[in-house]
């Protein structure tokens, strides 16, 4: 282990086994733990027989407690920081610490592991090449419009996180302002027991929730297709419908031949669509 750093470290966001061993190494070794929510941490910890002192390190401390915590590194201790779950940072506390200890001059190591973004990305369904990370979505709805105005034309695909409690409203804005037809992957509880993952477009998620066919509790990640770029020579929305319609009855190779060629898109994106589609099973 490298001396005076502070370790970013990214830890399970469900499904324990997918912490990495690196991970584990470097929470035994280091001095002090900054975590989240200290109470979540030590469930964590104690499963994995670390013994490693915690503090806490919110929204609400972080300023207060960055500069101190990054003399401690500066001083000569390894200092790990953590989130609740996934990777620190990414809609999570961390940055006011990682900016303090670059200021102070010591190392910043990132220890890279689970995050919901990525993991829900991978099994959309949707272009992942280029991707618009947004998180949460503010609460009020005049807000929310307001930013969802601001995503409307954006041509890379829009990954969200949202609760169970506000996801109808933000499901309805959505369909309002990007438009019900749009392309969405919606991924409940990522790698936990109770896991979903529901393709489907925006307005049929939306029915989908008002049927109660999807349990509107626990933690939720929104992929939505971005918007038709300007001068495109291939229609998304059309890509969507030809791949939901040919999946079930054609191999993937043969999907991606018959789309590319009705609706011009790439033969490969098409075909990653049919593979992932297939994959997902019936929904």
């Amino acid at each position: 282990m490298k001396t005076t750093c502070l370790y970013v470290v990214a830890t399970p966001i469900g499904n324990l086994a997918d912490i990495t061993r690196r991970a584990v190494e470097t929470l035994r070794a280091v001095d002090l733990i900054a975590a989240e929510d200290t109470r979540h941490s030590k469930k964590l910890l104690g499963r994995l027989g670390i013994k490693t002192p915690l503090i806490c390190l919110h929204d609400h401390n972080e300023r207060d407690k960055s500069a101190g915590l990054a003399r401690r590194v500066a001083d000569g201790e390894n200092i790990a920081l953590i989130s609740d779950a996934g990777t620190p940072l990414v809609s999570d506390p961390g940055y006011h610490l990682v900016r303090a200890a670059q200021d102070a001059g010591v190392a910043v190591v990132p220890i890279p592991g689970p995050s919901a973004a990525t993991a829900a990305l991978s099994v959309a369904g949707l272009p992942a090449n280029r991707f618009y990370f947004y998180g949460f979505l503010p609460q009020r709805r005049a807000a929310r419009q307001t930013a969802l105005r601001g995503l409307r034309g954006v041509a890379e695909t829009l990954v969200f996180y949202e609760s169970g409690k506000r996801l109808a409203a933000a499901l309805r804005d959505m369909s309002e302002i990007l438009g019900g037809g749009r392309p969405a992957t919606l991924c409940r509880e990522l790698t936990k027991m109770h896991e979903i993952t529901v393709r489907a477009r925006i307005d049929g998620l939306l029915a989908a929730l008002a049927a109660d066919r999807i349990e509107r509790r626990g933690e939720f990640v929104l992929v939505v297709a971005a918007a038709r770029q300007a001068g495109a020579d291939y229609d998304a929305a059309l890509v969507e419908r030809l791949v939901e319609t040919l999946a079930p009855q054609l191999p993937a190779a043969k999907v991606a031949a018959v789309a590319a060629k009705v609706s011009g898109a790439p033969r490969r994106l098409v075909y990653d669509m049919a593979r992932a589609r297939k994959e997902a099973g019936p929904t």
